[in-house]
């Protein structure tokens, strides 16, 4: 599947089919874990995410790279659009 394939960013993240959605987020440099299909996992520099995909809402529990930090457990609703998502998700805790 390539790019094209995907909605217009504004489109809120309920109008993507799984597929897409799993595109989008292995573009993102996500990994599927290969147990619970619903769970992703992604690391940057200075954190790591994982990514639930609930029935009605995206979950990410970000572990910090520090271990004095805490974890940090945010969700957010499908209606947002994928670029609102990928926005706060992918910016860090």
């Amino acid at each position: 599947m390539t790019e094209s394939c995907l909605p217009d960013p504004k489109t809120p993240l309920y109008n993507h089919p799984l597929p897409q959605i799993e595109q989008w987020l292995h573009k993102l440099g996500c990994h599927q874990d290969s147990q619970n299909l619903h769970l992703w996992r992604v690391e940057r520099d200075q954190w790591k995410a994982e990514i639930w995909l609930d029935i009605e809402e995206l979950s990410v529990l970000y572990v910090p790279a520090a271990s004095t930090e805490r974890d940090i457990q945010r969700t957010f609703k499908y209606s947002l659009s994928r670029q609102d998502i990928e926005d706060a998700v992918f910016s860090g805790p």
